[in-house]
This record gives C-alpha cells, sequence and structure tokens, in this order.
C-alpha cells in the first residue's frame, strides 16, 4: 500500500499552484480598489506611450489588502522584470548598493515594509531614486573617498503599514502613492467567488455572502476562511453552504462580525470586569495575558473600525453597540464615559488610578 505522506508531492505543487492562481496577474483581474486601480492603469498606460520607467510608486494600507499583489502587477502590466525585498532585509547600506547594482534597466524593484529599512541604507535611496546613481564610500577616516556609481533606471515600488513612520524626504520622492482601503462585501464575496472557482469548490451564494461578512473587510482573511471552510466541508463530507460556513467558522472562533477569540477576551474584559471602562492600555494587556503592543496594534484597530472600542484621553471605552452585541447590560450613561466624576466609587474610582496609564 502506498504512503500518502510519502506521495504527497503533487498535492503540495497543487496547493503552490493555488496559491500562485489567487493572485490576479493583471489590473482587469483586480477585484476592489477601484480609485487605486484607475490611477495605477493611467500611469502605466502613459509611461508605456512615453517609453520610460513608471515613476516610483507607494502603497500604502493594512496588511492583507493587495500590496503585494499590486506590486507584481505592476512589473507584469510594465512586460518588466520584477526583483522583491523587503525592510528588515536591508539592514546596511550596502545591502541596498548590492541590490541596486544589480538591478536590469527598467526593472521593477518591491521593497516590502520599506518603513523598517536601515536609517544608512533610506539616506542611500534618495539619490538612488532621484538621480539613478549612489556614492560608496572607499576606505575610512580621512583618506575616504566617494565613488559614484550610476544605476540603470528602475522603478521602485515601496509598501507600508505605517506610512507615518516613513522620513519624509523618502516619501516626497515617490510619484505616486496609494493608499488602500478596505473591502467592502460584495468586494469580498467577489473575490470569494474567483478564489471558490479556483478551488473547484461549490459555494452558495448565501455561504460567501457569510464568509465575506467575517473577513474584517481583508481579502487575505476571506481567502483563509474559505480554506477552512472547504476543509470542513471535505472531512464532514457536507456541502459548502450556509451551515456548514457557520459551524466551520464557530469551530474556528470567528463570529458573525468576523471576531476571534483574542478580540472577544479584551471586549469581555472591558465590558464585565471594569464594566464597559475607560481602562488603561497596561491594565487591559495584563488582564488578557497579551502584550500591550499585540492590543494596540492587531486587537485595537479592527475593534475601533467596527464601532466597537473608543480611545479615549482616559482609556478603552466600549461603545453601546458593543453591549448589545455582547448581550451586557448598559449599566450607565453612555455620554458620560469620558467624564466619570471623581466622586465615582467602585470600578470607575479604581480607572481613576489608572488614567496615566490609558492615556493614548
Amino acid at each position: 500500500m502506498t504512503d500518502p505522506l510519502l506521495t504527497g508531492g503533487a498535492h503540495d505543487d497543487a496547493e503552490l499552484a493555488f496559491e500562485g492562481a489567487l493572485r490576479p496577474k493583471s489590473l482587469g483581474e483586480f477585484v476592489g480598489q477601484v480609485r487605486v486601480r484607475g490611477q495605477l492603469e493611467l500611469l502605466l498606460q502613459a509611461a508605456a506611450m512615453q517609453g520610460r520607467a513608471p515613476d516610483h510608486i507607494l502603497l500604502a494600507g493594512p496588511p492583507g489588502l493587495g500590496k503585494t499583489t499590486l506590486a507584481m502587477i505592476v512589473a507584469h502590466e510594465s512586460n518588466r522584470p520584477l526583483r522583491m525585498s523587503s525592510g528588515p532585509a536591508i539592514q546596511h547600506a550596502g545591502d541596498l548598493a548590492a541590490l541596486l547594482s544589480s538591478l536590469q534597466p527598467g526593472e521593477v524593484l518591491f521593497i516590502d515594509e520599506i518603513h523598517r529599512m536601515a536609517r544608512s541604507a533610506e539616506e542611500m535611496l534618495y539619490l538612488a531614486m532621484e538621480d539613478f546613481r549612489i556614492d560608496i564610500m572607499v576606505g575610512k577616516g580621512a583618506g575616504a573617498t566617494s565613488v559614484p556609481l550610476e544605476l540603470a533606471p528602475f522603478t521602485l515600488v515601496g509598501a507600508t503599514t505605517r506610512s507615518g513612520l516613513l522620513p519624509n524626504p523618502l516619501r516626497d520622492r515617490f510619484g505616486f502613492t496609494a493608499h488602500l482601503e478596505f473591502y467592502d462585501d460584495d468586494e469580498l464575496r467577489r473575490v470569494l467567488q474567483r478564489a471558490s472557482a479556483l478551488l473547484s469548490l461549490e459555494v452558495e451564494p448565501t455561504a460567501l455572502i457569510e464568509i465575506a461578512k467575517r473577513s474584517r473587510g481583508t481579502p487575505r482573511i476571506a481567502n483563509r476562511l474559505l480554506r477552512r471552510v472547504r476543509d470542513y466541508a471535505l472531512v464532514r463530507g457536507t456541502d459548502a453552504d450556509a451551515a456548514a460556513v457557520s459551524a466551520a467558522l464557530e469551530l474556528y472562533d470567528v463570529d458573525p462580525l468576523g471576531l476571534d477569540r483574542l478580540d472577544r477576551a479584551v471586549m469581555k474584559i472591558v465590558l464585565e470586569r471594569f464594566d464597559g471602562g475607560p481602562v488603561g492600555l497596561g491594565t487591559l494587556s495584563v488582564s488578557v495575558g497579551e502584550e500591550a503592543e499585540t492590543i494596540e496594534s492587531v486587537v485595537e484597530p479592527f475593534l475601533v473600525r467596527i464601532g466597537l472600542l473608543a480611545r479615549t484621553p482616559r482609556g478603552r471605552v466600549a461603545t453601546k453597540a458593543a453591549f448589545q452585541h455582547f448581550g451586557v447590560s448598559l449599566g450607565y450613561d453612555p455620554s458620560s464615559r469620558g467624564a466619570i466624576s471623581a466622586g465615582t466609587t467602585g470600578t470607575a474610582a479604581t480607572l481613576d488610578l489608572e488614567l496615566p496609564e490609558g492615556s493614548e
């Protein structure tokens, strides 16, 4: 009998092929980001008509919205090769010099998480982007000399999740900055419809809508949930209908709003232990058992975006919608959340002692 673990190469190849097929190859296939698509199309067509490399492009937005895919599309639409790197991998100016000097004329260089590059590399990139040359220092001390190195014209595509961390001189050298936005449910449904066709998975329209609603407005999460639904239907021998979607996502702790285990833990701490807040970030971190940075950068943005949590100078507070979603009775006037009187006792009095910790 053949061991499936030893003959799994074909399945692995199929999975890799599927991962690649999920990424659209052209702007016409790309779903969502209508404004950005139109801007990129105009920029690329103008560059092609003039026979030059496209301007440098900065793609800014939260993770999972298609920045890497758009960089690949820029190279594909321009009929130019693509070189990929990342900010954390460029820790010295020499790393960047080696990368830039090996580029072919017209090549597209994609740097993911560009805000995490070393400062010395950023300063070298200024001159490279503007004049297509870099200055390399040879030697040390008084005998050091600067050797100019001419570069082939290239297009830099930078991706960042935190554009505010980019220094102004670097940000200003990009000819076009695209701000990617979260997807609405209908756009996610179209993304899922395309992915399910690639998976040869028949999913009911109502089931696709249900997955889209729980995907946090992010195509990457939508595709991940679709694969979990596929696995559930395969193992349980059921159709991929709305009931299977609800059962599968309940198994993976994804509720109807898209909240996961950590999201719910944070909200229940705020609602039940602190009566809706305000509560400081440090206290919240200790109560949940997670790092404060994880809560602030991973959990809070989504909770604030969907209106379940609010950030005030006094700390984090739950909104009326949060009380309704979690079925907790509202024990105070919502208008007084940010202005608890000094004479308040109980939980609120404890919170008054934590106000410096909860400041933003």
